[in-house]
């Protein structure tokens, strides 16, 4: 099982579009919020580097809405890592029922931070991603 993070939202009323449920674009806020904390927590596993994560692609399938004072629990992990791109899904749930809302994967590509090229993932990160577990 590879390492997850695990984090709770409670839709407040700036969520919310002209329908009355969460906006569709408040997912992939939320997504990409969950993935910085996600790496952050990764990050300092790992020895200093110099580059990051820049997105190369979403996909976002909506099942369900979720509506004002709803709690919604998001889980991340990393589905695949192949050279210098990693396949992030981030899940979104009804915390109460249980039911996916939400799920997104994000392709992200490790790129060298000046130069902006594209660096195979280490051995020692892609470990951390699906190997390794720490707390939430």
């Amino acid at each position: 099982m590879s390492h997850q993070y695990i984090t709770l939202k409670k839709v407040s009323k700036e969520h919310l579009d002209d329908l009355n449920h969460v906006n569709n674009v408040q997912y992939l806020l939320w997504a990409q919020e969950v993935a910085k904390i996600h790496w952050e927590k990764i990050k300092g596993m790992t020895s200093n580097t110099n580059a990051v994560w820049m997105v190369r692609s979403h996909q976002v399938n909506y099942r369900l809405g979720a509506f004002l004072g709803d709690y919604i629990r998001i889980e991340t992990y990393i589905e695949e890592v192949r050279g210098p791109l990693s396949l992030r899904v981030v899940a979104f749930y009804n915390d109460k029922t249980d039911q996916l809302l939400v799920r997104c994967k994000t392709q992200w590509c490790w790129v060298e931070l000046e130069s902006r090229k594209p660096l195979k993932v280490t051995e020692e990160i892609k470990k951390l991603f699906l190997n390794e577990k720490t707390p939430h």
